[in-house]
């Protein structure tokens, strides 16, 4: 029984809330914790990696979602507040990389693979077939007179 209880409360715990924003951290105003809340769910913890911000327990994440609700009541825009954080902790703390710059590589290098492969399986598929179309040459006689040996006939 304790078993099937423990695997029943397991089931539940991807579903249950994860409480790493703090009370003291939320803001008054339920537009503006909504907004903290959106640019929070967007920024890589550095300690973590894996996580956002808003969902991470590290002290820098409390740190920097303190930070993010500092710059929007002092009026910040959204992009204004991510340029905050991005200007000391650098694009690494953006799930959503930019595509600007040396990003623009890293954007455009899966498409271009993926391009590539396809212009050289098309290639391949196509020299292929041409070759299967062409007749195929007949055995000499002597060639005939060894192949029967090697089947035992």
């Amino acid at each position: 029984m304790k078993h099937l209880l423990l695997a029943a409360l397991m089931a539940f715990v991807p579903l249950s809330p994860v409480f790493a924003v703090q009370p003291d951290e939320v803001l008054a105003d339920p537009a503006l914790e909504a907004r903290a809340r959106a640019i929070s769910r967007d920024l890589r913890c550095p300690v973590c990696q894996g996580e956002s911000i808003d969902d991470s327990n590290a002290p820098i994440s409390r740190d920097l979602r303190l930070v993010v609700r500092e710059r929007i009541m002092a009026g910040d825009s959204d992009a204004e507040v991510i340029d905050f954080v991005v200007s000391r902790y650098g694009e690494f703390v953006l799930f959503n990389p930019r595509a600007e710059g040396a990003n623009l590589i890293l954007w455009l290098a899966g498409p271009a693979v993926l391009l590539l492969g396809g212009i050289g399986a098309f290639g391949y598929i196509r020299r292929r077939g041409q070759a299967g179309g062409a007749a195929a040459v007949p055995l000499s006689p002597e060639e005939q007179a060894r192949l029967r040996d090697l089947m035992g006939k």
